[in-house]
């Protein structure tokens, strides 16, 4: 049989591809971009009908119908990335969250869960019979692997994209055909606090370096900054509309890259539809699952690296917390420190952490003497390097606690830099100098 009569005969309808999950099934969903709508509301309507049921998954985006009331005790998440979608279930102790590093989650998929079907959003296949996982690919091929069952969503509007991408029409259970749009995020207009925090970091950023960014108004700030440097390059997890910007402007073209020169590297697009109709079939990107572009080894061969990342706090010794507000979880581990020690490792590489100094209309400084009680450190002390507010931008790595007091709070807002000197003068950190 070809592979397009084998296409042909594993169309099915939602609820006729739902029939193959029972009571007791580990389920894997694809995210981010890639959520697959059409087959989540399917499985909420099966769902209500079986027990036991684990979804696992990373950032899902949009509406989720399976926290229906009436699946309650019925189905729980397993989150490897905490979002807007099941937060408050997290939280409120109803669904599960795992602190796992971003690289190790198709290891995890692999080796540790007890994952029985794999939910997979898709582009249309080739002439070859390949499926291309498009927007998203971070952890899908593992699951792939691990799953007994594997339903493919597969989308008119999902790009094709390049990579390790592929999956054939053979490996593939039961299909189901949509004509979806996928999840967009409109480009966040920088504040004047984000533009400067961008300037700064932008400072310290050389030609030919390679990026690694986010999504938000800090990073898009960082990329607008960025429009006199030459040769940059992009090896990142996600790329966003400002990645696409600078390259349609020739300032991002991977010259200089010592590793996949000429590509950009990610794991996954999130953005507008514009940015996914150009990367359809686009030989520039180059996407690769998690355990290849987060792998802090394979970022390390990139030289002059540099990866920006946020945080919540940091405390005065450089203690950063990326994941929690005290107890409460907000998201997750990610790639933050995957890229903080890639870049560490790059032979001139810098890694970043940047954020504005306060929260809450400036009325909580966000640089504190002490994190919050029960606060997760996602980069340690010893890993952290550079530092940036909208006060300007410090390396803390090689300092002593007292030379990095002194350096956090001259970036802390104005406001705060009294108290927390007086509170380092507390920890025996610094001295109060006499007026």
């Amino acid at each position: 049989m070809n592979w397009d009569d084998l296409y042909k005969k594993k169309v099915v309808s939602p609820d006729e591809a739902m029939k193959c999950i029972k009571s007791g099934d580990g389920i894997y969903v694809s995210a981010n971009a890639a959520t697959p709508k059409t087959l989540l509301k399917a499985l909420a309507d099966r769902c209500q009908n079986l027990n036991g049921i684990k979804l696992y998954h990373v950032l899902m985006m949009g509406e989720d119908p399976l926290t229906k009331v009436e699946l309650e005790g019925r189905m729980r998440h397993v989150s490897l990335f905490v979002g807007p979608a099941d937060r408050e279930a997290v939280n409120d102790g109803r669904s599960d969250y795992v602190p796992i590093f971003l690289h190790e989650i198709p290891q995890f998929i692999r080796e540790y869960s007890d994952i029985d079907v794999a939910l997979i959003h898709t582009s249309p296949p080739d002439e070859h019979g390949f499926l291309s996982l498009g927007v998203e690919v971070i952890a899908s091929k593992a699951a792939v692997e691990k799953a007994k069952v594997v339903i493919a969503q597969v989308n008119e509007k999902m790009p094709r994209t390049h990579g390790d991408t592929f999956i054939h029409v053979s490996k593939v259970h039961k299909i189901v055909e949509v004509s979806e749009d996928l999840f967009e995020i409109e480009p966040a207009r920088g504040t004047p606090v984000e533009k400067a925090i961008g300037e700064y970091v932008a400072n310290v950023i050389e030609d030919g370096s390679t990026l690694q960014l986010g999504i938000g108004g800090i990073p898009n700030a960082v990329l607008e900054s960025l429009r006199d440097k030459k040769d940059l390059g992009i090896h990142t997890e996600m790329v966003s509309d400002g990645i696409m910007k600078l390259i349609e402007e020739g300032i991002i073209n991977g010259a200089k890259k010592t590793l996949h020169r000429g590509k950009v590297v990610a794991t996954f697009l999130l953005g507008t539809r514009k940015l996914y109709e150009y990367a359809n079939d686009n030989p520039i990107f180059e996407m690769h699952p998690v355990d290849y572009t987060n792998d802090p080894y394979v970022i390390a061969q990139n030289e002059k690296m540099v990866s920006v990342n946020s945080a919540i706090e940091i405390d005065i010794t450089g203690q950063v917390c990326a994941d929690s507000i005290g107890t409460y979880i907000y998201s997750g581990f990610g790639g933050q420190l995957d890229f903080v020690r890639g870049a560490a490792k790059s032979k001139g590489g810098k890694p970043i952490i940047a954020m504005p100094s306060t929260a809450k209309n400036d009325t909580v400084s966000r640089i504190v003497p002490e994190l919050k009680t029960g606060a997760g450190v996602v980069t340690t002390r010893a890993d952290v390097h550079y530092v940036a507010t909208e006060f300007g931008i410090v390396n803390l790595h090689g300092k002593t606690l007292r030379e990095r007091a002194e350096l956090l709070i001259g970036i802390a807002h104005p406001n705060f830099r009294d108290e927390l000197r007086k509170a380092a003068n507390r920890r025996k950190l610094i001295e109060l100098k006499a007026v």
